[in-house]
């Protein structure tokens, strides 16, 4: 059955029956390993671990030990399946109906992955040389806290004298149809909270309590007042949404004795986590009456960053244009990958499948997409390697 599948329509069937919910590995690398070592792949499959987080299994394959190196990265973790009686197949049979391939992860982003591995292997098998050096870097974390993933398998190729010239991410980055969209860079993201302290008291008697939802309304206020900047060539405006608004009090004639507002930032290349956080500060500094707050910063590990038109972009955006007739949107749209971490050792960019259905229940792929963009990867190994 499925007899004329291509090689990655196949191999991203056989990853989707894998269950990698993050941080399970679900037999997801086992097979990427058994498809490359045939082809003389130097496989590692490392383990990284820290403190308060689940140890994460990763891959590292590479062909070849000279330069110029392309890496394709990408990851085999996916996220739960939430209420499974909601699909209509299975999250981890890997369906094929009417030509569209079924499951959880198949276009978040195990299409990606594979298209990635058939394009290189279809061009082996073709008789076609690597002058050079092809590297995948395939993690189990980015779903999660990203930890344990991507940006420790880059500092573990490193540190064993690796270097690399540029990076294709397979994320699904096309918003209609191939051809679309690739992403040059990512927003980035920091979250924060105000916590504010009060006095509980009966709303009777208001001159014995201070609410302390009138002072996290002024400084809310104080944030939003204006606009944080008004974006960049290759960036929307810097944006931040209040998430959720705590009192703990479930009793109308009760003024509660502390509110507590969650927020995150999607911020550009005009900010760093650190100046953005002192932005934060100066604002609520400047709040008359000034409650008795306190301000959270998270720990961001998600910078801003860009990958500048220029040689490896047009290289990329050639392969597609030559593919499907369309040039695509360089954006900068759309939440945070690991490209943020790949891109402190070499030029990446992200181009993969519609991704119309991640994270979706009855998330799927065409198979038609899966095959396209296979042809796109090969044609950039050609041209990255001057082919």
């Amino acid at each position: 059955m499925f007899a004329d599948l291509s090689r990655a329509a196949a191999l991203t069937r056989d990853l989707v029956r894998c269950a990698s919910v993050t941080p399970e590995e679900g037999g997801a690398l086992a097979l990427i390993e058994a498809v490359l070592k045939p082809y003389g792949f130097d496989v590692h499959r490392p383990v990284f671990s820290e403190a308060g987080t689940a140890d994460v299994e990763n891959l590292h394959a590479r062909l070849g030990t000279e330069g110029p190196v392309l890496v394709f990265a990408g990851h085999t973790d996916v996220v739960p399946t939430g209420d499974v009686s909601a699909w209509s197949r299975a999250p981890f049979e890997g369906a094929i109906e009417d030509g569209v391939l079924w499951g959880r992860g198949a276009c978040d982003m195990k299409a990606g992955v594979a298209a990635a591995i058939a394009a290189v292997l279809d061009h082996l098998d073709a008789g076609g040389k690597i002058p050079g050096s092809v590297v995948f870097l395939i993690t189990g974390d980015e779903e999660g806290p990203a930890l344990n993933g991507t940006v420790k398998l880059l500092e573990w190729a490193t540190a064993r004298g690796e270097r690399f010239d540029g990076c294709i991410l397979g994320e699904p980055t096309n918003p209609q149809a191939m051809g679309d969209m690739m992403k040059i860079g990512r927003r980035g993201s920091l979250s924060f909270d105000i916590e504010v302290e009060g006095v509980q008291g009966h709303v009777a008697y208001q001159h014995l309590a201070k609410n302390p939802i009138d002072g996290l309304m002024r400084l809310m206020a104080a944030l939003k007042a204006t606009p944080l900047d008004l974006g960049t060539p290759h960036f929307l405006p810097s944006n931040l949404e209040f998430t959720t608004i705590e009192v703990g009090n479930k009793a109308r004639n009760v003024i509660p004795g502390a509110a507590r507002v969650e927020g995150n930032i999607r911020f550009n290349d005009l900010w760093t986590s650190v100046t953005l956080g002192e932005e934060l500060k100066r604002r609520l500094a400047g709040v008359n009456d000034v409650p008795d707050y306190r301000l959270v910063l998270h720990p961001s590990n998600a910078e801003a960053f860009l990958t500048p038109p220029g040689p490896f972009v047009e290289l990329v955006s050639e392969a597609v244009q030559s593919v499907t007739g369309r040039k695509p949107e360089l954006s900068t749209t759309g939440g945070t990958s690991d490209a943020r971490f790949i891109r402190n050792y070499c030029p990446v960019i992200e181009f993969g499948v519609v991704g119309q259905t991640m994270h979706k229940v009855d998330e799927r792929v065409a198979i038609s997409d899966i095959d396209t963009l296979t042809a796109i990867y090969r044609r950039a190994i050609e041209r990255f390697f001057r082919l």
